[in-house]
């Protein structure tokens, strides 16, 4: 099965990427992936509950940082779809770096081909701030599409 991975953030740069891998790329599968960072960290043992004890923790209650992720990453596969890719779809807390969530998702899912967007930044900054993109390029061990901010 040939997979391709793509990194979807809900950005124009990203919509980009979207739709350059449906008008070029054929593979039988899409996911389409989206990183977030949880809200709710673990249990914080320096900070103080002013009005009493900590209330409990609820299983049912969704961080809504993983909310958004979900409806930022349904928005890709229906992007992706539309461009006529099979499209899954597939969020995945951060952990560690991004680019290292997104190459660990990738290694996962064994994906054929990572595609991406990027910001396009040059000169001194490209030098200072290394990009999500470039940083998935050199240490993802595997072919990255790499798609350039649009004019």
């Amino acid at each position: 099965m040939t997979i391709l991975m793509i990194a979807y953030d809900g950005s124009p740069n990203a919509r980009r990427a979207v739709h350059y891998a449906g008008k070029f790329l054929a593979a039988e599968l899409a996911v389409v992936l989206t990183v977030w960072e949880p809200l709710r960290g673990g249990v914080d043992t320096v900070s103080f509950d002013l009005d009493g004890p900590p209330d409990p923790y609820d299983e049912d209650d969704l961080d809504i940082a993983f909310t958004d992720a979900q409806r930022t990453n349904d928005e890709g596969a229906a992007l992706a779809r539309r461009a006529g890719l099979n499209a899954e779809t597939l969020c995945v807390a951060v952990t560690g770096t991004l680019w290292r969530t997104i190459i660990d998702a990738a290694e996962k899912l064994d994906a054929d081909l990572i595609v991406t967007g990027t910001r396009g930044t040059t000169g001194v900054r490209s030098l200072v701030q290394s990009s999500v993109a470039d940083r998935v390029l050199r240490f993802g061990g595997r072919p990255v599409l790499i798609v350039p901010p649009g004019q």
